[in-house]
């Protein structure tokens, strides 16, 4: 048997799922609930947002939920039929991915 480097992917795959179910309904509430209503300051969420460890758990969590959305896609991709270009869907999906998350980190880091 060949060694494979899927149970990687798989794995990114499984846990920018799960952040996607349990953190980011909570980003939602807190920014787009709670933070207009005068529930929490702008203020604590800038202190939060503004500090180095904050700042990395907001690149980890979208590059998480970003390999989870590239390899959610490239498997879509290839189960609708179109596997003579597995190679190329699999480089323009997974650096769009990157992409998103260099994009992410010149934000955050900015």
């Amino acid at each position: 048997m060949r060694a494979s480097n899927e149970p990687f992917f798989w794995s990114m795959f499984s846990a920018g799922g799960m952040v996607a179910a349990m953190v980011i309904p909570a980003l939602i509430i807190v920014t787009g609930f709670l933070l207009p209503a005068g529930a929490i300051g702008f203020d604590r969420l800038n202190t939060v947002l503004t500090n180095p460890i904050g700042r990395f758990v907001v690149l980890g969590i979208t590059f998480l939920v970003f390999a989870h959305a590239a390899h959610r896609l490239r498997h879509t991709m290839i189960d609708l039929g179109v596997t003579q270009f597995r190679l190329q869907i699999a480089v323009a999906i997974y650096g769009l991915a990157l992409g998103g998350v260099i994009w992410t980190a010149i934000v955050v880091f900015a």
